[in-house]
């Protein structure tokens, strides 16, 4: 097939892509974006970066630079759905999403990565026609925070605008949870909530109701934000409030993240080997104390106060020291332990080590952006697609979808639709309200639904029926 061909296909299903700059990034937007089935051209500067890139996912590759006119034009601009700039420079990614709003009639998306710009993202979404700005490290601070938030949790996710929480943690030895029927809670609990997936063993369920738990299983749970602390209250995981923080690498996401930790009235400190980034953070952060140290010396940890620190959070630029300060950490302190980790090729050895929560950055953002790409390809049908998570290696994913047309799945009870295997409806938010749904309960016009599904790709709320 010629290069035009794939920019003239008749079956739109699949948009144009143009993906400039091929980082880490950019290298997991091209993988999971052509894994969706959609044309994917890259730009970059580097060929063997290009030719790399170009053999491993089967995807076009252009060398150059993705603010040229002329570059732009070779990569399909004119025939392009969405451009993304996602360069190591926030300037160069603002200049390539304007030269492509001028040449093509395309959406455009622009890593912008900068404090300095953070305050004034609606001023250039709405000068620049941009569609979306993200910032990896102010999505990995949030995602911390809210983790922070509730520290039994390995990890929170929202959704229908926050009134819904998705949250994983680990059933412990002795749990009232251990060796329960699922069915059997309904009975125990006065409160509502649902178990949508359960891991144990290295492998995933979506159980049924006659699904027996046991310690030691992570399971995720859907409820409100009131109802799940009720649960964790019930079987004993509510841990005391977190009131002190130290964070190791005073980088953009510590930046946004010691903000936003002391928003919430928590004490933070920050060790950083930079002695001019230490001044610097000193001026721009007023509520936390900067220390200028090596965060991995040991004894500089004990003496800032580890062992009776309440949260624990490495930062710093390097996977590895990341970790084993995550499992000294764990080792000498009872404190909630939150891991950034850039890379994603060894998430199975990084599994295995029992860090607890993990944070990847990057897929942070590519699952924003195939949240956005979905909803553009679904555009033409009724349902919106307002969030999307994948974990458990992407083999689940939670999809909201806004259900705001004529449906086969509406004003039906739920337990006489035919459902493929692998999904789950989570949970309902109707007029405000959230409901964990029953099988006698129904979607109808209006609600925000979310799915819970060993599938991918679904585009439309319709997609869960066999």
């Amino acid at each position: 097939m010629s290069f035009l061909d794939r920019f003239t296909k008749n079956n739109r299903k699949e948009l144009n892509i143009i993906i400039v700059g091929c980082g880490k990034v950019g290298t997991t937007l091209i993988r999971r974006l052509s894994e969706e089935g959609h044309n994917v051209t890259f730009i970059d500067m580097n060929r063997i970066v290009v030719d790399k890139i170009s053999d491993m996912y089967d995807v076009m590759g252009v060398v150059g630079n993705g603010s040229s006119y002329k570059v732009q034009m070779e990569a399909g601009i004119e025939h392009a759905d969405l451009f993304i700039a996602v360069t190591e420079s926030d300037e160069l990614n603002l200049l390539c999403c304007t030269v492509a709003k001028k040449v093509g009639d395309c959406a455009s998306i622009a890593r912008v990565r900068n404090p300095v710009y953070s305050d004034e993202q609606p001023y250039l979404r709405e000068k620049l026609g941009l569609s979306m700005i993200i910032n990896p490290e102010l999505e990995a601070a949030r995602e911390i925070s809210r983790i922070l938030r509730l520290p039994a949790a390995l990890s929170t996710s929202s959704f229908a605008k926050g009134q819904a929480e998705m949250i994983r943690f680990q059933i412990p030895e002795g749990s009232p949870l251990d060796k329960k029927v699922l069915f059997q809670l309904q009975k125990e609990f006065d409160f509502k909530f649902l178990i949508c997936t359960v891991e144990r063993g290295g492998d995933m369920v979506i159980p049924n109701g006659d699904y027996r738990l046991q310690s030691g299983d992570i399971i995720t749970i859907v409820a409100t934000a009131r109802n799940a602390y009720f649960l964790f209250r019930k079987v004993g995981l509510v841990k005391k409030r977190v009131s002190n923080a130290i964070i190791i690498g005073g980088g953009r996401t510590c930046y946004y993240l010691s903000k936003q930790l002391s928003d919430m009235g928590i004490s933070v400190k920050v060790i950083e080997n930079n002695p001019e980034r230490c001044e610097e953070l000193s001026e721009l952060l007023d509520n936390t104390l900067v220390i200028h140290g090596d965060g991995t010396d040991e004894n500089l940890l004990i003496r800032e106060g580890l062992e009776n620190a309440d949260a624990f959070v490495p930062l710093t630029g390097i996977d590895e020291e990341n970790i084993l300060l995550t499992l000294y950490a764990k080792r000498v302190t009872n404190a909630k332990v939150v891991t950034k980790v850039n890379r994603i090729n060894f998430k199975s050895v990084i599994n295995s080590l029992e860090l607890g929560s993990v944070i990847h950055p990057r897929l942070l953002i590519s699952e924003m952006i195939l949240t956005y790409v979905r909803g553009m390809r679904n555009s033409m049908n009724s349902d919106n697609i307002e969030a999307l998570y994948h974990w458990f290696e992407d083999r689940v994913e939670a999809i909201e979808f806004r259900i705001k047309g004529d449906s086969a799945v509406i004003d039906i009870p739920l337990c006489k639709l035919k459902l493929k295997k692998g999904v789950l409806v989570g949970c309902i938010s109707r007029d405000g309200k959230i409901i964990i749904p029953k099988g006698q309960d129904y979607i109808t016009k209006g609600d925000s639904v979310m799915i819970v599904t060993t599938h991918t790709g679904f585009q439309n709320i319709t997609d869960i029926l066999a």
